[in-house]
């Protein structure tokens, strides 16, 4: 799909998808908010029925140069489902050789070999050499939108809630 060694997980990477997913926090200045364990990914990506899913971008001498770890999700306006590049990684001694944009048509390739209406991510404002790799492939920024979110004590009080 890629013309890179572009390839599924599998579970004799769960160390390295670890490692991979500290790295990018500490990149994105948030290395204490990476909690996720080896076992936590084993459940998520290995189970019966898996809802995530990840692809490792790797040298010709099997070096793991990075991984994209996505999920589907499903457009009501379009009426088909999505692909969400939840984590995009590329390790600092391997950038600028084309893996972060073999990871992304690699995804692509999944999104419309499926038939899905589109590929979403979230990039922080800051990170400037990811925006200019998305501008240039194509993506479109959604200025208009706002993500949300609820975690630890605001979710389970909602849950909660009569």
């Amino acid at each position: 799909m890629t013309g890179m060694p572009i390839r599924e997980a599998t579970e004799d990477d769960l160390d390295e998808i670890v490692a991979l997913i500290k790295e990018l926090a500490a990149y994105e200045k948030a290395p204490d908010q990476a909690r996720a364990t080896v076992e936590d990914l084993r459940a998520a990506l290995f189970s019966e029925h898996p809802r995530v899913f990840c692809r490792i971008a790797e040298t010709d001498q099997h070096e793991v140069a990075g991984f994209a770890l996505y999920f589907y999700n499903f457009s009501t306006w379009e009426g088909r489902h999505g692909l969400y590049l939840e984590d995009l990684f590329v390790r600092p001694a391997f950038r600028g050789r084309g893996f972060g944009g073999a990871l992304l048509r690699h995804l692509a390739g999944i999104a419309t070999t499926n038939g899905f209406a589109r590929m979403e991510w979230s990039v922080l404002k800051w990170n400037t050499p990811a925006i200019a790799v998305y501008d240039r492939i194509g993506g479109v920024a959604m200025e208009d939108w706002t993500t949300y979110r609820l975690t630890g004590t605001a979710l389970a009080e909602l849950a909660n809630k009569d």
